[in-house]
């Protein structure tokens, strides 16, 4: 009895839920990459137009560029300053070891006029390399939150704040500092660049970055930075920035305020502008910059064939007692079963008159099995009914 009734109940629920649970299996097939491949994402992710990093890789089989012209001016107070910077920066993004690690290269060639005060010939221009970092992240712990868009029952709940939205997203990040600069730039050795990179994601549209860094580590240039970053997406296509960046160094602190635009033309390719307040010793200051992110997508996923799977996926309970049932060893067990050797069953070999009426016996006994199981059918659906009910006054 037992059987029959986990038989009947499995029967209406699948009855009932069926359409949404072969809809719900084709959308987990579909998505299914982004629980195996984390860190890709369908559309370009790009860093730019800020200079906060994310704690999360490209993916393997990604090569990202991401570039930015800018133009840096500030005022000349000090005896030796550069009050201005015309440039081009670049940040190359891959991963291809494991889906949470990647590598990536800054490097940055400008154009500095430099002063001298107390010289004769106190302006002169430079060009060169001021930045050539080779670096690696790791992405340690990974925030999971919930998907609102399946709670259909509670409208508060669907609303709700996730709390877990503010424990973010934590990685590690490793870096050297090539010294093949500039002479303005150069500290006379190589040094590691240490960092720690937290995002959190308070909504679908608004996340923060954090970033934490100790720089050239080991010199008479060392310093410590942080960037604080809020990034809005409008909707597919624009999204905005504010940022916050400050440098404690030895001699002086500086600051910058900033806030952009980026723009996705397409899937791969990104267009993006921004604009800082600069807050320095020797005054106060413009940046401004306009850059273009692409990527050479050869990201492949795993998938599941479903023409070949579809079996092993709509699998229910009931198909599994089936073929417990129908399984040879039940079949053997069968031929020895007492019933098959009774003298009912001899009686029908032999054609006495009890065949007929063993015949209106089991007629009856089917009967009052079909009127059984519609009984309890109705009964099952009352109660589910009733379940229903109470579900939606508790969450009321």
């Amino acid at each position: 009895m037992f059987v029959l009734q986990t038989h009947i109940k499995n029967k209406i629920v699948f009855t009932k839920m069926n359409n949404y649970k072969l809809n719900l299996i084709l959308i987990l097939i579909l998505f299914s990459f982004s629980s195996v491949y984390s860190q890709y994402t369908d559309v370009i992710n790009s860093n730019k137009p800020g200079f906060s990093e994310s704690p999360y890789s490209v993916g393997s089989g990604v090569y990202q560029f991401e570039n930015n012209f800018f133009l840096r001016n500030v005022p000349s107070k000090n005896d030796f300053s550069i009050p201005q910077s015309f440039g081009f920066d670049m940040l190359f993004r891959t991963s291809f070891f494991l889906e949470k690690l990647e590598l990536n290269a800054q490097v940055a060639y400008q154009k500095d006029k430099v002063v001298y005060k107390n010289l004769t010939n106190p302006n002169y221009y430079t060009s060169g390399y001021s930045n050539f970092t080779i670096g690696a992240k790791y992405l340690v712990f990974q925030q999971e939150y919930e998907d609102k868009t399946k709670e259909v029952r509670s409208w508060k709940r669907r609303l709700a704040f996730d709390k877990k939205r503010l424990i973010p997203s934590v990685a590690v990040y490793v870096g050297v500092n090539t010294d093949f600069l500039n002479g303005i730039y150069q500290t006379g050795q190589i040094s590691p660049k240490a960092g720690i990179l937290l995002q959190n994601n308070l909504s679908n549209d608004f996340n923060v970055i954090t970033n934490f860094y100790y720089d050239k580590i080991g010199t008479d240039f060392d310093e410590f930075s942080y960037i604080i970053t809020g990034t809005y997406n409008f909707n597919g296509r624009f999204s905005s920035f504010i940022e916050n960046q400050t440098l404690f160094k030895k001699t002086q602190n500086e600051t910058n305020l900033g806030a952009g635009f980026a723009y996705l033309f397409n899937p791969n390719l990104q267009i993006n502008t921004s604009g800082r307040l600069l807050f320095e010793e020797q005054g106060n200051g413009f940046y401004v910059g306009l850059g273009v992110s692409y990527r050479i997508n050869k990201h492949k996923d795993s998938y599941t064939d479903l023409e070949k799977s579809k079996n092993d996926l709509i699998d229910t309970p009931i198909s599994k007692y089936n073929k417990q049932q129908n399984n040879w060893f039940r079949r053997f067990l069968n031929l020895f079963n007492k019933n098959d050797t009774s003298g009912k069953q001899r009686q029908r070999i032999k054609g006495t008159k009890k065949r007929g009426s063993s015949k209106k016996r089991k007629t009856k006994k089917k009967e009052t099995e079909v009127e059984k199981l519609e009984r309890e059918i109705k009964e099952l659906e009352k109660q589910l009914k009733k379940d229903e009910k109470k579900n939606r006054k508790n969450d009321n």
